[in-house]
Protein backbone atom coordinates (compact mmCIF):
# COMPACT_ATOMS: atom_id res chain seq x y z
CA UNK A 1 0.00 0.00 0.00
CA UNK A 2 2.88 2.12 0.71
CA UNK A 3 4.67 2.33 -2.68
CA UNK A 4 1.64 2.83 -4.69
CA UNK A 5 0.74 6.24 -1.61
CA UNK A 6 3.91 7.03 -2.66
CA UNK A 7 3.87 6.13 -6.75
CA UNK A 8 0.53 8.57 -7.01
CA UNK A 9 1.61 11.01 -4.33
CA UNK A 10 0.49 13.86 -7.36
CA UNK A 11 -2.63 12.52 -7.94
CA UNK A 12 -3.05 12.10 -4.22
CA UNK A 13 -2.23 15.65 -3.87
CA UNK A 14 -4.83 16.94 -6.72
CA UNK A 15 -7.81 14.68 -4.75
CA UNK A 16 -7.20 16.65 -1.95
CA UNK A 17 -7.47 20.13 -3.32
CA UNK A 18 -10.36 19.05 -5.02
CA UNK A 19 -11.69 17.71 -1.79
CA UNK A 20 -10.95 20.87 -0.27
CA UNK A 21 -12.41 22.97 -2.75
CA UNK A 22 -15.92 21.45 -2.34
CA UNK A 23 -15.76 21.66 1.45
CA UNK A 24 -15.32 25.40 1.22
CA UNK A 25 -17.86 25.59 -1.48
CA UNK A 26 -20.28 23.33 0.31
CA UNK A 27 -20.27 25.81 3.64
CA UNK A 28 -20.52 28.82 1.55
CA UNK A 29 -23.33 28.28 -0.49
CA UNK A 30 -25.53 27.61 2.58
CA UNK A 31 -24.42 30.62 3.23
CA UNK A 32 -24.82 32.07 0.12
CA UNK A 33 -28.32 30.23 -0.23
CA UNK A 34 -29.32 32.18 2.71
CA UNK A 35 -28.17 35.85 0.93
CA UNK A 36 -30.73 34.33 -2.66
CA UNK A 37 -33.41 37.38 -3.59
CA UNK A 38 -36.00 34.87 -3.93
CA UNK A 39 -36.99 31.49 -3.21
CA UNK A 40 -36.19 30.23 -6.62
CA UNK A 41 -32.27 30.89 -6.46
CA UNK A 42 -32.92 29.87 -2.83
CA UNK A 43 -33.69 26.65 -4.34
CA UNK A 44 -30.91 26.52 -7.17
CA UNK A 45 -28.26 27.24 -5.07
CA UNK A 46 -29.37 24.76 -2.62
CA UNK A 47 -28.86 22.15 -5.51
CA UNK A 48 -25.63 23.17 -6.70
CA UNK A 49 -24.48 22.60 -2.88
CA UNK A 50 -26.29 19.15 -3.03
CA UNK A 51 -23.90 18.38 -6.25
CA UNK A 52 -20.63 19.66 -4.08
CA UNK A 53 -21.49 17.08 -1.71
CA UNK A 54 -22.04 14.16 -3.80
CA UNK A 55 -18.71 14.98 -5.61
CA UNK A 56 -17.31 15.56 -1.76
CA UNK A 57 -18.17 11.84 -0.57
CA UNK A 58 -17.25 10.22 -3.76
CA UNK A 59 -13.60 12.51 -3.93
CA UNK A 60 -13.43 11.21 -0.16
CA UNK A 61 -13.82 7.51 -1.27
CA UNK A 62 -11.16 7.70 -3.83
CA UNK A 63 -8.83 9.36 -1.46
CA UNK A 64 -9.30 7.39 1.33
CA UNK A 65 -9.05 4.28 -1.22
CA UNK A 66 -5.50 5.93 -2.94
CA UNK A 67 -4.19 7.13 0.26
CA UNK A 68 -5.61 4.99 3.35
CA UNK A 69 -6.31 7.61 5.43
CA UNK A 70 -9.45 9.69 5.87
CA UNK A 71 -9.46 13.47 4.44
CA UNK A 72 -9.71 15.66 7.66
CA UNK A 73 -11.97 18.61 6.16
CA UNK A 74 -11.00 22.38 6.96
CA UNK A 75 -12.33 25.71 5.66
CA UNK A 76 -9.53 27.40 4.26
CA UNK A 77 -12.02 30.06 2.40
CA UNK A 78 -14.43 32.31 3.16
CA UNK A 79 -17.37 33.03 1.54
CA UNK A 80 -18.14 37.06 0.58
CA UNK A 81 -21.02 38.29 2.48
CA UNK A 82 -22.21 40.32 0.02
CA UNK A 83 -24.59 38.61 -2.47
CA UNK A 84 -23.30 39.59 -5.93
CA UNK A 85 -19.47 39.16 -4.99
CA UNK A 86 -20.11 35.94 -3.15
CA UNK A 87 -21.73 34.94 -6.93
CA UNK A 88 -19.06 36.50 -8.73
CA UNK A 89 -16.60 34.12 -6.73
CA UNK A 90 -18.52 31.01 -7.07
CA UNK A 91 -18.75 31.89 -11.06
CA UNK A 92 -15.01 32.21 -11.10
CA UNK A 93 -14.46 29.11 -8.64
CA UNK A 94 -16.70 27.06 -10.59
CA UNK A 95 -15.16 27.78 -14.45
CA UNK A 96 -11.84 27.22 -12.90
CA UNK A 97 -12.39 24.10 -11.28
CA UNK A 98 -13.86 22.50 -14.67
CA UNK A 99 -10.20 22.78 -16.18
CA UNK A 100 -8.92 21.44 -12.71
CA UNK A 101 -11.06 18.51 -12.90
CA UNK A 102 -10.55 18.08 -16.27
CA UNK A 103 -6.89 17.37 -15.20
CA UNK A 104 -7.25 15.22 -12.91
CA UNK A 105 -9.54 12.88 -15.38
CA UNK A 106 -6.71 13.07 -17.86
CA UNK A 107 -4.13 12.15 -15.95
CA UNK A 108 -6.52 9.38 -13.66
CA UNK A 109 -5.05 6.40 -12.47
CA UNK A 110 -8.04 4.16 -12.97
CA UNK A 111 -11.27 4.34 -15.90
CA UNK A 112 -13.46 4.83 -12.38
CA UNK A 113 -11.78 8.22 -11.06
CA UNK A 114 -11.46 9.62 -14.58
CA UNK A 115 -15.22 8.89 -15.22
CA UNK A 116 -16.11 10.31 -11.50
CA UNK A 117 -13.97 13.58 -12.03
CA UNK A 118 -15.17 14.12 -15.92
CA UNK A 119 -18.95 13.81 -14.53
CA UNK A 120 -18.35 16.48 -11.84
CA UNK A 121 -16.02 18.67 -14.39
CA UNK A 122 -19.70 18.77 -16.44
CA UNK A 123 -21.82 19.58 -12.98
CA UNK A 124 -19.36 22.35 -12.40
CA UNK A 125 -19.87 23.68 -15.66
CA UNK A 126 -23.56 23.96 -15.40
CA UNK A 127 -23.06 25.33 -11.89
CA UNK A 128 -20.81 28.21 -13.33
CA UNK A 129 -24.01 28.76 -15.94
CA UNK A 130 -26.80 29.02 -13.25
CA UNK A 131 -24.47 31.30 -10.82
CA UNK A 132 -23.74 33.49 -14.39
CA UNK A 133 -27.46 33.76 -15.16
CA UNK A 134 -27.78 34.57 -11.44
CA UNK A 135 -25.27 37.85 -11.81
CA UNK A 136 -26.78 38.41 -14.87
CA UNK A 137 -30.68 38.80 -13.06
CA UNK A 138 -28.96 40.88 -9.39
CA UNK A 139 -26.49 43.24 -11.28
Amino acid sequence: MYSYYRANQNEIDQIAKALAGEYNAIQCYEQMANMAKNEEEKKQIMEIRNDEIKHYQTFAAIYQSLSGMQYNPKQTEECPGDYYVALTAAFKDEQETVDFYLDIAENASSPYIRKQFKRASADEQNHAVWFLYYLMQNR
